[in-house]
Order: structure tokens, then sequence, then C-alpha cells
């Protein structure tokens, strides 16, 4: 590759073991949403992982996703899940021991595979492009070790889809705006297709899934994080700041609270 600079702002020495329980708590968190879980249902649905395939999970996180791939390509295949972190691979082959799963992880870099050229058969990468400065090179990689025929199930976020309701419209958008500013690649989600299609592969489908809150209940390790980050920079007066989280408050004793945010998902394979 030549440049060592690093392509993550998320997997990378940015993650201190004492952050583990807390990053595998927010994972785990997020996989029990009802949107996290239609879109994947979707994904691996479309992919169709079939017995005999090695499969490849990038940004494996927890290794649930590499424990359904290996259960699909069963003994075989192989499924091997890519992560940098070594906190979380800890935490990932616990759980794949504890379910007698198949699956194995490796470390690496989504920018820098640790696989030879084509010579995996699917591809599952989920949430991963947000994080990474340079998300190009990261599907130039999906699309080197794809064999031809080979599929991919690319999925992330968009973090300018954002939806906080109610609250003053400037005062909303300031927090929305920060939401923004706490990934590398917040567009992430509108460009999966494309970069893909730039590196060769052919998109088969798309398929998107609004992650929406609790309407009862605030989110406020978010709010207050985007909150106070958003007084410190003078975006927003305290003043404002409090009569945010007071009509959140009401909204959320009222079930009427919304909060949400749109992830994407793209299916595509490497052309024979």
């Amino acid at each position: 590759m030549g440049d060592s600079r690093p392509t993550s702002a998320f997997y990378s020495e940015n993650i201190t073991p004492a952050a583990t329980d807390r990053l595998v708590g927010a994972l785990d968190a997020q996989a029990a949403s009802a949107g996290v879980r239609r879109l994947r249902e979707w994904a691996h649905h479309a992919l169709a992982a079939r017995p005999g395939e090695r499969a490849l999970d990038i940004g494996a996180g927890t290794g649930s996703e590499t424990q359904v791939l290996a259960a699909a390509v069963g003994d075989g295949g192989a499924a091997t899940g890519v992560e940098p972190n070594p906190g979380l691979r800890a935490a990932a082959e616990q759980r794949a021991a504890e379910a007698r799963s198949s699956a194995r992880f490796v470390p690496g870099d989504a920018c820098a595979l640790p696989v030879q050229d084509a010579c995996i058969g699917l591809v599952w990468c989920e949430r991963v492009f947000q994080h990474l400065t340079e998300p190009d090179r990261a599907a130039a990689e999906i699309a080197r070790v794809l064999r031809p025929g080979g599929r991919v199930a690319l999925l992330d976020t968009d973090w300018a889809t954002t939806i906080l309701h109610p609250g003053d419209p400037e005062v909303v958008a300031v927090l929305t705006g920060g939401a923004l500013m706490a990934a590398a690649n917040p567009t992430a989600g509108r460009r999966l297709a494309g970069q893909l299609a730039a590196v060769g592969l052919e998109i088969d489908d798309l398929g998107s899934q609004a992650l929406i809150q609790d309407r009862r209940k605030v989110s406020w390790p978010v709010i207050r994080m985007l909150g106070e980050t958003a007084v410190k920079r003078e975006l927003i007066s305290e003043k404002q700041r409090d009569e945010l989280y007071a009509d959140l408050t009401t909204a959320a004793e009222h079930g009427a609270l919304h909060m949400s945010v749109t992830m994407f998902g793209v299916i595509a394979h490497r052309p024979l």
C-alpha cells in the first residue's frame, strides 16, 4: 500500500482495552434495534450464503454475523471475521466458543485485508465505512478479495438522515449537525453503491431501514453529548439547550418523541 497513515477513525488504536465493555454493550444495543434486525435479515437473504463457501466479515465486532455466516456455509466452508480491535476480537472469540460456532477471527484493516486475491465467495461489511477516512480503498479491497461471481453485502449509516423532534428547529439543526461531525465518513450510507460500482462490482439490490428510537425514552447519553458540545462551541446557549431538553422530556412523557437515523444496504457481485 505504501501509505502507513491510519485508514480508520474508529476500528484502530483509538479504542483502548478499558473501553471494550462499553463498546460491546453499545454494539449489542444496536443489534437489538428492530431496524438493524430487519436490514440484516434482508441482506442475509439476498446474500444467500451456500454450504462450502468461504465468507469474510469485515469489521466483525462481537462476531454475531460471522457466526450467522459460519452456520450457513457449514463444515465444508469457512467464515472469518476481520476485527482490528483486540478487545472486540477476544469477545467475538469467546462468544463463538460458547456457541460452538466454527467462526474464527483475525486482526486486520478494512483497507488492507489479510486475504489473497479472488478467494472469497461472499463478504459481509456492516457499519464500517462510516469510520473510515479512505472508504474507497476498502471498496477496492472488497473487489480484490472476491472471486468471480462472489457477492458482498455492504451496510452503513447515513448520519445526515438524523431526525430529532420536537424542539426549536435551529437548535435541533445544530445538534444533528454535531452528529455529522462524530464520524469520519458521516454520509457513508448514500455512497455505498457508487463506491462498489466504481471498483467494478455489479449492483444487485438496494435496501434501507430507519433506526427509530423508543418514542417514550430520550437517548440522554447521545443528546447530552451533542448538547454540551454545542454549548461549549457557543453554537447554542445554555438556555436553548435546557429548553430543548425540556421539550424532549415532555414529548417522551406523552409518547411523542421521534429520534431516528437511516441505514442503507447494497448487495453486489463481482462479474464472472
